[in-house]
């Protein structure tokens, strides 16, 4: 039985991994931007052993985020799964970038990181002067580049711990549209994999993965200046560091 930490739970791919981990026996603390959409979270995943709130738009609130994550003790695993795709820049930036950073370094460290790209990160680019003043210009496509870089980083710097990035593919949730052609078990069953698995394939750092198998990637995301420019940035942005 693996203890697994999810943002953005309330629904979505979150949700649907919750409730299968639950479902596998294991205990999930779940996420959500408030108390209403947590009290849903609760309801749509029975079982799971409680829910914490925060509005991931503001640092103040992440931060306490992470002091409500450490009152329930240490987690196996932390999937980093919230994140706001329609939606400008001003917001892109703290929800998908910061507040991923925030956790990573105030949560205790788990055994396992999983953080939420996508197949979009390909058309980002490393434009780390828009973090100051030009946050308008952040895309979504960007924001899932960093999340890959940060996922490197950290392999890079704590290697007792798996850090992996994931596509979970172009799937029919509230985000994707019900349109969207991939498999939405599939969406959820790689993070999940990522986990609490101890097949060799799931016990690896440093990767992207798209359906358990290592995928392409943007080469940007390999540039370890860049990753460490990154790194350094949020810490001056946030007041939080990422220790060695």
């Amino acid at each position: 039985m693996a203890r697994i930490f999810i943002t953005g739970s309330a629904d979505g791919l979150g949700q649907l991994a919750a409730r299968s981990l639950i479902g596998q026996g294991h205990e999930v603390l779940l996420h959500a931007r408030d108390e209403k959409r947590g009290q849903d979270a609760l309801a749509a995943a029975p079982g799971a052993i409680g829910v914490v709130t925060a509005d991931l738009s503001s640092l103040d609130a992440t931060k306490r985020l992470a002091d409500d994550v450490n009152q329930q003790g240490t987690f196996d695993a932390v999937i980093h799964n919230a994140a706001v795709y329609q939606a400008p820049g001003e917001l892109i930036f703290p929800v998908n970038i910061l507040a991923p950073y925030i956790l990573t370094g105030l949560v205790n460290r788990p055994e396992r990181l999983i953080y939420m790209s996508s197949g979009m990160h390909r058309g980002g680019h490393v434009r780390l002067e828009t973090f100051v003043g030009n946050t308008s210009e952040i895309t979504y496509s960007d924001s899932k580049l960093y999340m890959l870089m940060l996922a490197k980083a950290v392999a890079r710097r704590w290697p007792e711990v798996y850090s992996n990035a994931i596509d979970p593919g172009w799937v029919p949730t509230k985000m994707g549209g019900s349109n969207a052609p991939d498999d939405l078990d599939e969406g959820y069953e790689t993070q999940m994999w990522l986990a609490v698995s101890d097949e060799p394939g799931a016990k690896v750092s440093g990767r992207y993965l798209r359906h358990k198998r290592e995928d392409e990637h943007n080469p940007e995301a390999d540039d370890i200046g860049a990753q460490d420019r990154f790194i350094e940035l949020c810490k001056e942005i946030t007041g939080v560091s990422l220790p060695e």
